[in-house]
């Protein structure tokens, strides 16, 4: 029976987000990546594959430095583009706002890179037993758990994870694809578990 072992983490905490740059990691984030790569110590891993933006790059490295002798591989299908060009008719209010933020470009490439995305990643291997994990951002791991939950598609919008919290997709040739963790922070001090949503909803 083939699988493939698909662990995912979003990138650590962007140094000066608000300046929309391809910036590196904050040290939050350097520490975030750190603990990670920690938390997956004894975990056989085949790669680590990252996107190609800095704060991703970066994630991959540190983590990476924790793993010796596991190769790390650039991407660019693990990248942060908009996996799917949503009709806003029916979403809330703010959901529907977020997704006009998008240009027409956002709106043709992201689709076809996730399409990518999905089909090297979100698939059991030929054969054998492969492990994987992949360092990318909010949008892709969120468009992959909808994925493997057959969900509608429009559930990508609103699945939020922390930075550098883990989730884990079993594929399988036997079987559907098995979602074993989602947004798993243990590894995390809970100072370190910023999710991007209000305070009443962290944990």
């Amino acid at each position: 029976m083939a699988s493939r072992l698909l662990l995912l983490a979003r990138h650590g905490e962007q140094d000066a987000p608000e300046q929309e740059a391809d910036t590196g990691l904050s040290a939050r984030g350097r520490r975030q990546a750190t603990l990670l790569g920690q938390r997956l110590r004894g975990v056989r891993l085949d790669a680590v594959h990252h996107g190609p933006l800095a704060r991703a790059a970066e994630t991959a490295a540190l983590v990476a430095a924790e793993l010796p002798g596991v190769p790390v591989r650039l991407d660019d299908r693990a990248g942060d583009h908009m996996p799917h060009d949503t009709d806003p008719a029916g979403l809330p209010e703010r959901h529907a706002a977020f997704l006009a933020q998008f240009s027409e470009r956002d709106r043709r490439n992201g689709p076809r890179v996730t399409a990518g995305a999905v089909a090297r990643f979100a698939t059991a291997p030929a054969s054998g037993d492969v492990r994987e994990l992949v360092v990318t951002h909010n949008f892709l791991v969120a468009w992959l758990v909808r994925h493997a939950l057959e969900a509608p598609e429009r559930r990508w919008i609103g699945l939020n994870h922390a930075n550098c919290a883990l989730t884990v997709i079993r594929y399988s040739s036997a079987g559907p694809p098995t979602v074993v963790a989602l947004n798993d922070a243990a590894h995390l001090p809970p100072e370190l578990r910023a999710t991007g949503l209000p305070e009443d909803y962290r944990f």
